[in-house]
C-alpha cells in the first residue's frame, strides 16, 4: 500500500504536468475531518481543468496503481473533486475556488503552498 505523502507527491506532479496553478495541500491529520488531506489547485479554463483531472487520474494509476473511489464535476469542469480515501483532490476554476475558499475553512489545519512551475 502506498503512503499518503508519496500519493500526494504524484498528485502534485500530475497537476504540474498540465500547468495547474496555486497548488495548496491542507493537512487535516490533527483535526477531526472526513479525510486527512486536501490537494487544491486551479486551472484557467474548463478544458485545462478536465486535462488536470485526466492527468491526476492517469498519472496516479500508472505510478501508484491507485484509482479514485469517485470523481465528481467532470461534466461542467468548474470544480472537480476526486476521492482517494484519505486524500481529496479539488480542481477549480479561479472564481469557484475563491467563492468556496476550501483551504481556509479549517483554521487549525496546516497549509502548504506548492510554487508554480513557471
Amino acid at each position: 500500500m502506498i503512503d499518503n505523502q508519496t500519493l500526494i507527491q504524484h498528485i502534485v506532479d500530475a497537476i504540474q504536468e498540465r500547468k495547474g496553478k496555486n497548488i495548496k495541500i491542507v493537512d487535516m491529520t490533527e483535526i477531526d475531518s472526513v479525510c486527512d488531506f486536501f490537494v487544491i489547485c486551479e486551472g484557467t479554463s474548463n478544458t485545462q481543468i478536465a486535462a488536470i483531472c485526466d492527468s491526476v487520474w492517469d498519472g496516479v494509476r500508472e505510478k501508484c496503481g491507485v484509482k479514485p473511489f469517485a470523481a465528481e464535476g467532470m461534466r461542467n469542469a468548474l470544480w472537480i473533486a476526486m476521492d482517494y480515501g484519505d486524500i481529496m483532490v479539488h480542481i477549480f476554476d479561479r472564481e469557484t475556488r475563491q467563492f468556496y475558499d476550501l483551504e481556509h475553512l479549517w483554521d487549525d489545519a496546516s497549509l502548504t503552498e506548492i510554487p508554480d512551475l513557471d
